[in-house]
Parts: C-alpha cells; sequence; structure tokens
C-alpha cells in the first residue's frame, strides 16, 4: 500500500536559493567596488559609500539580469535598485543622527543626572556633580501649561471647522495652516512684545507656555480634525435620530467615538513643542535650580540647558549638552511611538 506524499504549495515570486546566492555575490561584490573606489579617490565619508555603492550595485544587478532573464527584468532590477537607494537615503541620516547621539550623550549619564540641580556647580564641573532635575521639572511644567493651554482651544477648533462648519470655518482654518508653519522665534517674540514687556515685566516658565502653545495649537487641530472626520455619519445621524441636538450629539457621540485619535492629537502636540529652544530662551529665563511655580522666576528647561552647556564650550560642559540631547530624543521618540500605537489601534477598531 503505497502512501501519497504531500507536495508544497509553489511560490513562483519567492527567489530560489541558487539566486538568492547570486544576488548576495553581487552585493558583495557592489561593496567591494565602493569600499576600493572610495579608498582610491578623494570622495570620503558615509555619502560616499552610500553613493557608490548603489551605483555600482544598480550597473551590476542590471548587466546580471540582462543576461539572465531580458530586459525588462533588468529595468525592474534599475527600479528596484532605486527605490532601495531612496529608503537609503531617507533613512540614513536618522541612523546616522541616533548613533550620534547615543555615542556622545551616553558618556555624561549617571544617576545624579536625574536627582540634582545646577544650583551649586557649574556646567564646567565634573561630569559626576550636578544633574538635570531642575530642566526636567521645568520641562514636564512648560509643556503641561502649555498643553492646558491648547488642548482645549486644539479640539474646540476642529470641531467647529469638522461639526459646526460656520461662516468663519475658512478664515480659522487657512489661520490654523498659516500658524503650522509660524518660526518658533515668531512665536517668542509675539509673546515677549505683547506679554512681558507691557504687563509681566519678568521673565516666567508661564510666558514661555504661552509661546509654546501658540506652536501646539495647530498641531492638535489639524491632527483633531483629520480624526474627526474619518467619524463615520450614522453616528452623527443616529444620534440627532435619538432626539440630541447637535451639540450634544458631538459631545456625547462623536467626541467619545475618537478619543483614542485625540489623544494621539494630544501626543504629537507635546513632541511638536518638547524641544523648541528660541521661545524658552526668550522668555522662561533658564534657572539653574527647581521652580515648581511657572508664575514667578527664571525656570529651566531641557533646550535652554543644552544651549548653556554647548555654549561654554569645555570639555565636561558639551558632555552635559549631549547626554541632555540623548535625554530629550529618549522622551521624543517615546512620545512619537505612543503616538503610532495608539494611532494604528484606533485604525484597527
Amino acid at each position: 500500500m503505497s502512501t501519497a506524499t504531500l507536495m508544497k504549495p509553489q511560490k513562483p515570486w519567492q527567489a530560489s536559493t541558487q539566486q538568492r546566492l547570486i544576488s548576495a555575490s553581487v552585493f558583495l561584490v557592489a561593496a567591494a567596488i565602493s569600499y576600493g573606489v572610495v579608498a582610491a579617490t578623494p570622495m570620503k565619508g558615509k555619502l560616499a559609500y552610500v553613493f557608490v555603492f548603489f551605483a555600482s550595485l544598480s550597473v551590476l544587478d542590471f548587466f546580471f539580469h540582462l543576461v539572465t532573464r531580458g530586459i525588462s527584468a533588468a529595468k525592474d532590477a534599475v527600479a528596484r535598485t532605486v527605490v532601495a537607494f531612496g529608503i537609503c537615503v531617507a533613512v540614513l541620516p536618522i541612523v546616522s543622527i541616533l548613533a550620534t547621539v547615543f555615542m556622545r550623550g551616553y558618556k555624561g549619564l549617571h544617576f545624579g543626572l536625574f536627582t540634582h540641580d545646577m544650583k551649586l556647580n557649574s556646567v564646567s564641573d565634573p561630569i559626576a556633580q550636578g544633574g538635570l532635575l531642575h530642566a526636567l521639572i521645568g520641562s514636564t511644567i512648560l509643556v503641561l501649561v502649555a498643553l492646558v493651554i491648547s488642548l482645549p482651544l486644539g479640539i474646540l477648533t476642529a470641531v467647529y471647522m469638522t461639526e459646526i462648519r460656520g461662516r468663519f470655518m475658512r478664515p480659522i482654518k487657512f489661520l490654523v495652516q498659516a500658524m503650522s508653519g509660524v518660526p518658533s522665534i515668531v512665536a517668542g517674540l509675539f509673546i515677549l512684545a505683547a506679554v512681558v514687556y507691557p504687563l509681566t515685566k519678568s521673565y516666567s516658565g508661564f510666558v514661555g507656555s504661552l509661546a509654546l502653545s501658540i506652536l501646539m495649537i495647530p498641531t492638535i487641530a489639524r491632527t483633531s480634525e483629520e480624526v474627526l472626520l474619518l467619524i463615520p455619519n450614522d453616528l452623527r445621524e443616529a444620534g440627532v435620530a435619538l432626539g440630541g441636538t447637535q451639540w450634544r450629539t458631538v459631545a456625547m457621540v462623536v467626541v467619545p467615538a475618537a478619543r483614542s485619535g485625540l489623544v494621539t492629537a494630544m501626543i504629537l502636540g507635546i513632541a511638536r513643542i518638547a524641544g523648541e529652544t528660541a521661545p524658552v530662551l526668550l522668555l522662561s529665563g533658564g534657572g539653574d535650580q527647581v521652580n515648581a511655580n511657572p508664575f514667578s522666576g527664571p525656570m529651566g528647561s531641557l533646550p535652554f540647558y543644552i544651549w548653556k552647556s554647548y555654549s561654554v564650550g569645555t570639555e565636561e560642559s558639551i558632555t552635559r549638552a549631549w547626554a541632555a540631547i540623548l535625554v530629550l530624543l529618549v522622551i521624543v521618540l517615546v512620545l512619537f511611538i505612543s503616538a503610532r500605537l495608539l494611532s494604528e489601534r484606533r485604525t484597527n477598531k
């Protein structure tokens, strides 16, 4: 009695082992060519390696597919190489920035960095003395105050543009789009001229938060608008059919349905202003000790600490600056990853 053998399903779109070996050989030859060309010519650096590698890979791949599979396969190979080159050009700067920040920033990390301020130390002191506590607390307070101002204004603006659609919708939409491109220094100068000089006469965390809120509102408003537009009209019609007014339907049906998307808008707004330097330099005063009162006295922040440390120019101060940059970069990455995860969860529902 013979037993039937199970045949594995064929997948003609997958490369065979021989094709993979040939592709790996072409890849290695292109890498060797790029190394030799860069070593023998005045071209130096990462970009030179990348450019020569992809140029040689494109030529080798084209002729190999032309000989083995014809002109159509050769053109497809060139297009594939060009796409890979574009991806690499887009990713390489990001990877380079992350690697540079990590390699230079980890040297300044120590436990006291998050438990001490710079009240009794200067940025030129040994790395183990002083820390970022005042900057972390100051940045947190600046962002939270700006969030309290920006979040309701941004969401209400988005609700007006998507649900109310009144006579001022076009001017408001144009204003939000225009504010998205406002340089941060302009926001800082506006608060300096409109609030600090005529009213407060002093620097504080609150006036810094006012400038940051100008930069934060457009991000929250535009993201919230896109989120609210994704809510099906059936939900709005169902709320009205049950006897609810338009405002009650928006408040109790539309906004709760878009809750995770609005949280994403909030996180993107926070990430937008977390590293802003110009308004903070102009308005917060940049203290070296912990100040939890945003309405009185100078307030430190991570961007101000980075600027101050780097401007001194000593080896210790530059190391402190890179350590603060690493901490700030990790915070921003966590915020963007959180926004991405929340967005994917909202899309999958």
